[in-house]
């Protein structure tokens, strides 16, 4: 597979460069890339398998649609695979880890001023980056990749309808995150750390639903 092809497309599709529901035509894609159908097709299966887009026979790629209870389903999902990596990561925390984590936290500082979704969005990869690289379990980390992927989307496309109330909250929930993390991991809590990421997400999860019903009533 190219990584380089596959990789551009995830992010497009991710950042909503495509938008949900939006059709890709594979002789445009091929065009663009400057490559045959058939590795290009290798990339579609690949972001069909995790649900990113759909094959409609006859009439093109389908970008998969932002549904409320398929995410619903996907955080579920994910609850306790988090709980496992902030154990594990817990466990295996040095001190380029912490290093990095007071980056982030100084980074998010900084977000308060910037109103930019991307660079909101960037960090809290990073973050997840962070705990993946100090679990170190590649198997845990793909998975959990593909999972994020799926709940990312409604996320982001809640970003870029904040109000500067909302997103100053929204920064807020995020730094409250990254300190409690770093308190406990700082305190060698492994298992508190896990029930932490749990704790977090659920939080996510309850303002990207209060989000999107408040947007979806309005439209």
């Amino acid at each position: 597979m190219n990584i380089d092809i596959y990789n551009t497309l995830r992010d497009r599709i991710i950042y909503l460069d495509y938008a949900p529901g939006h059709m890709l035509k594979e002789q445009e894609l091929a065009g663009e890339f400057g490559i045959s159908r058939t590795p290009l097709r290798t990339v579609l299966f690949r972001l069909e398998w995790e649900h990113l887009v759909k094959t409609l026979p006859r009439t093109g790629i389908l970008v998969m649609e932002l549904e409320l209870n398929t995410i619903t389903h996907v955080f579920q999902a994910r609850l306790e695979l988090e709980s496992v990596i902030g154990i594990m990561a817990a466990e295996r925390f040095t001190k380029d880890h912490f290093n990095r984590l007071d980056e982030l936290m100084l980074e998010c500082e900084r977000q308060f001023d910037s109103r930019n979704p991307k660079t909101l969005a960037s960090l809290d990869m990073n973050v997840k980056r962070l705990f993946y690289d100090a679990a170190a379990n590649p198997f845990l980390t793909e998975i959990s990749e593909r999972l994020y992927c799926l709940t990312f989307r409604l996320w982001y496309f809640n970003l870029l309808k904040m109000n500067a109330d909302e997103w100053n909250a929204e920064v807020i929930s995020v730094r409250e995150d990254l300190l409690s993390l770093s308190e406990l991991l700082r305190a060698d809590a492994p298992k508190m750390v896990g029930e932490a990421r749990k704790d977090h997400l659920l939080k996510h999860l309850k303002r990207i639903r209060s989000k999107f019903l408040n947007l979806s009533a309005t439209h």
